[in-house]
């Protein structure tokens, strides 16, 4: 099965535009790459400041201009013609990195669809919400029979018992759960092929956050369209994803299956994030953290960026303290049979030594010097 999208090797960078006599464009985001299959719930988590929605943001050139910009690698989009309106244009394979302007805002909105953190800042506060959920149909590309039924069916699989009235509303009459559904429904109305969804209940108490993540998984799994989960809450990763990247400080660290990266975590950030995860039961006497915080992009090291607040480097030996923080990158290690050193940062793993195109949804793997001496 081929994936809805691949990202290789994509690095974004901020500061252009800038008078001479200010510093040089500074590399955020370093050779990120990975690939999303159709109905896959995947995740990118990790701290604030780890380049996560740089990443998911660069994927449909949504970055503040003329500041940032993507300086390197591929964002390949796969979707055949689905003759959604005169407007449909065939794309398989496209790079969106360098598709035309023009092209690229047929894709927007239509095939790939955002959900964002704020749902009160994604709606219209003085139009009603039938009118924001008809304007989908107007501008996203796509066009059904009877516009309004379709939207009275999705409100209905969102959990609305009463759809006319939610239709008749304004945003300030609904809670902040109803509203973040509403955006669920109005992303999946064009019937995209991907929904990229940056911490989407991140202004949501805990009960809301459950039922809102439960709707856009069930209603993106009886579609078939794929998720990218921006978020850094391990719990709601391992209830809902499919397959897990964890990011620091712009480099993806490690990648694989959520139940065997939260079983078997390989690369030492990962296990102190699921080590900072609080217990429920009343034996915990001391919640565990990770010192330190994540560097600003100027500081980032050549080599292994998490080497100052790594507990593995700081208890290792003097060869491997000396190699984390060489300038060497670190080797990629994981269950294959590619000798770790001969692949760059961005590449992945292909499953159990198979050819590179095959599916890579079973490779669990991570990019650390622990096991490199």
């Amino acid at each position: 099965m081929a994936p809805v999208l691949s990202l290789r090797n994509v690095s974004v960078a901020f500061g252009f535009g800038r008078t001479s006599r200010e510093s040089a464009p500074v590399q955020v985001t370093d050779k990120v790459s990975f690939d999303i299959y159709p109905g896959e719930f995947f995740a990118l988590v990790g701290e604030s400041g780890c380049g996560k929605s740089v990443s998911a943001m660069s994927i449909l050139r949504l970055l503040p201009t003329p500041s940032a910009r993507i300086v390197d690698g591929e964002i390949l989009f796969n979707e055949t013609a689905d003759g959604r309106g005169e407007e449909s244009v065939a794309v398989s394979g496209v790079d969106l990195a360098k598709l035309p302007l023009e092209k690229l805002q047929k894709i927007r909105g239509s095939r790939v669809t955002c959900i964002f953190q704020e749902p009160m800042q994604a709606l219209n506060p003085v139009v009603r919400i039938k009118k924001q959920l008809l304007e989908v149909f107007k501008f996203g590309g796509c066009s059904v029979p009877d516009p309004l039924q379709e939207i009275r069916r999705m409100l209905s699989l969102a959990g609305f018992s009463d759809p006319d009235r939610v239709l008749e509303s304004f945003p300030h009459e609904l809670s902040g759960g109803m509203l973040q559904r509403i955006c669920i429904v109005m992303a999946l109305l064009p019937k995209p092929r991907l929904i990229i969804a940056d911490e989407p209940t991140t202004a949501l108490d805990v009960t809301v956050q459950a039922q809102v993540l439960a709707v856009l998984k069930d209603m993106a799994e009886k579609t078939g369209t794929a998720v990218l989960l921006i978020t850094h809450n391990m719990g709601i990763v391992s209830e809902y994803a499919h397959r897990v990247a964890v990011m620091y400080a712009g480099r993806i660290v490690e990648m694989g299956p959520v139940a065997d990266v939260i079983s078997s975590p390989l690369h030492p950030y990962t296990q102190g994030l699921l080590a900072a995860i609080p217990e429920s039961h009343q034996d915990m006497k001391t919640l565990e953290s990770i010192p330190g915080s994540v560097p600003q992009p100027r500081d980032f090291a050549a080599g292994c960026r998490f080497a100052d607040r790594c507990k593995v480097c700081a208890a290792g030996s003097a060869a491997l303290q000396a190699k984390c923080r060489s300038a060497e990158i670190p080797p990629q290690f994981g269950l294959s049979a590619v000798s770790p050193p001969q692949l760059e940062l961005g590449a992945v793993l292909p499953p159990n030594g198979a050819d590179s195109a095959s599916d890579t949804r079973t490779v669990h793997f991570a990019r650390c010097f622990k096991d490199a001496l």
